[in-house]
């Protein structure tokens, strides 16, 4: 069972979503959506599934980061690619309120499920769409997985070190920025929808999110001729700001990125009377001077263990954090009582922790993240209880491998 049974009270409690998209950006809408009360109907392939089941790294054959994003999902196997399968789609859209998916522009066309036919079965349908490019534009036919919007958005070309080549994160940043944006468009469709009555579509390009945080380089381009470039932990708006190595080999960050922060650090370094040195009296004196305003920093860190520097800076009200490792978070209290949760009802991930919600709401405690579904797992109880589909209808869908076939009891 995956319901969202602590989603009750949520403020998506009583919205249906049909995700139809795959890999990372669209099922991140999707949890994003279920982590405040939406139910979640995840249509996968009935053979091989989403893709991301084959992500590592696996636990006992199960993906961690398949678990992570579709945790309390329910799973329908059905065959997109089968004109029944499209319209079973098609059938089921026009009973729920959200249908998500991340196709290239242009299949949903193709199968008869854009907006214009599933609209018309469903006014009110808000359909929110994520891919490459987005759905207009000269690049909008073009395949895009997150590698591909980090680069294009020009993220990897300022992240790094001037003398190492440009660099793409180790992780679906671009997927998952996009992923959190498409769930905040869906819920302002949805509160468009409680105003007018009238559904909408969503459209997400996966670099666009992306580009809108780093959107300074585009100003300081468009405004001064200047191509930014990388500079490491330095950010080249404020100084001192940094990670530092200290004593032990640890290491720690400090943001002095205000010019009280910055008074409050050199205090803490003993040495209160930097901040009346011409040299670093203001920010753009620290900034013009930032290598010996670093090196500062760095000679009183490097003295001292870190937990120490830590201790010292917290008392002075410096902005600080340890450079935390997975091992450093899931022992944190902070963490501990507000960001981590646990996957229950399987035995796979028994004690296994994983962020939870993104944001907090005071009137709501937040979803359980009960199962991960199985491929296919709910289709007969999805579309039988929830659908109508009668049985004859599945056993025929079934026979002809549209959906899932039934588990065996």
């Amino acid at each position: 069972m995956t319901e969202n049974r602590a989603g009750a009270n949520g403020p998506l409690a009583g919205v249906r979503v049909l995700e139809l998209g795959s890999m990372y950006a669209a099922p991140t809408a999707g949890r994003m959506l279920r982590d405040f009360g939406a139910q979640v109907i995840k249509v996968e392939d009935p053979k091989t599934g989403d893709y991301a089941r084959q992500w590592v790294p696996q636990k006992d054959g199960l993906s961690l980061g398949f678990s992570r994003l579709n945790s309390g999902k329910r799973s329908i196997g059905v065959d997109l690619r089968k004109p029944e399968g499209q319209q079973l789609v098609r059938r089921l859209a026009a009973h729920v309120d959200v249908v998500v998916e991340s196709f290239r522009p242009g299949r949903l066309e193709e199968w008869g499920l854009d907006y214009a036919a599933l609209s018309a079965d469903n006014p009110g349908l808000v359909l929110t769409r994520v891919s490459g490019f987005g759905q207009t534009g000269p690049y909008r036919e073009r395949p895009g997985f997150g590698t591909v919007a980090e680069t294009a958005c020009g993220f990897a070309h300022i992240n790094g070190w001037p003398d190492t080549p440009p660099t793409a994160p180790p992780f679906g940043f671009a997927d998952s920025i996009a992923g959190i944006s498409a769930a905040m468009g869906t819920a302002m469709a949805l509160f468009r929808r409680e105003r007018t009555g009238k559904g909408d579509v969503v459209d997400v390009a996966l670099y666009e999110p992306l580009m809108f945080i780093i959107g300074d380089m585009v100003l300081r381009y468009t405004a001064l001729g200047e191509v930014q470039g990388r500079i490491g932990n330095d950010t080249g708006a404020a100084s001192p700001r940094g990670i530092y190595r200290a004593a032990d080999g640890k290491y720690l960050a400090i943001a002095a990125s205000s010019q009280t922060i910055a008074a409050r650090l050199f205090a803490a370094m003993g040495q209160p009377d930097l901040i009346k040195d011409p040299r670093f009296a203001t920010n753009a004196a620290r900034l013009a001077n930032n290598e010996l305003v670093q090196k500062q920093v760095s000679d009183w860190v490097g003295s001292l263990p870190r937990d120490q520097v830590l201790a010292i800076l917290e008392e002075h009200e410096v902005v600080s954090s340890p450079v935390n490792d997975a091992s450093d978070i899931v022992v944190d209290p902070h963490f501990l009582e507000r960001t981590l949760v646990q996957i229950t009802g399987n035995e796979k991930l028994k004690s296994v922790l994983m962020p939870g919600p993104v944001l907090h709401m005071s009137s709501y405690a937040g979803p359980e993240y009960h199962g991960v579904p199985e491929i296919g797992e709910h289709t007969h109880t999805v579309l039988a209880e929830e659908f109508e589909f009668s049985e004859a209808e599945l056993a025929e869908l079934a026979d002809q491998g549209v959906i899932s076939a039934p588990a065996k009891q």
